[in-house]
């Protein structure tokens, strides 16, 4: 019997690729184990005559959060900076969509960094693609028209791998 992954749908669902569903990466079956193995027993206590002494817990501080971006920050970074050429270049090519993925933008921001450095970061990469291709096309073009379609194949799977790879089951 083969496991299968779990589609998981995430965040990033709709961001992308006009709803195609691209299949995950294959995995080699695995078999199941024909036992399981032995637990291992535990030494015993010595045993003693005298009571024990009671012990003063301390009460557990949790661990304070990092701040360090999580593992798909490229990514992430990469699909905002998609997303503000996506907002240029469609409005260049009478698409009208443009606000669409300036909302997406936002959806995303206020998912994944409502505030400080990390909101700034992405703010930033989407400002880069909007701004980059503000100066270099000026009128809809055939290459424009490929750019758009190459980017939004390449944000549907780079959604689609984050939420298959990070996102929740």
């Amino acid at each position: 019997m083969a496991l299968q992954p779990a589609h998981a749908q995430g965040l990033f669902d709709f961001l992308g690729g006009g709803g195609q569903r691209h299949s995950p990466p294959a995995e080699a079956e695995r078999e199941a184990p024909s036992a399981p193995a032995p637990a291992k027993k535990k030494p015993a206590a010595p045993k003693t005559d005298k009571p024990l002494a009671p012990t003063t817990a301390q009460p557990k501080t949790p661990a304070p959060v990092s701040d360090a971006p999580p593992p798909y920050e490229p990514q992430l970074l990469r699909l905002a900076e998609m997303m503000g050429a996506l907002a240029y270049l469609r409005d260049l090519c009478a698409a009208g969509d443009g606000d669409d993925w300036r909302d997406k933008m936002t959806v995303l921001l206020n998912a994944e960094a409502p505030s400080g450095a990390r909101r700034d970061k992405l703010i930033a990469s989407f400002n880069r693609g909007f701004r980059s291709y503000e100066l270099t096309y000026r009128a809809c073009t055939p290459n424009a028209k490929a750019v758009i379609q190459r980017y939004i194949d390449e944000t549907g799977r780079i959604t689609q791998d984050i939420a298959y790879r990070y996102g929740n089951p």
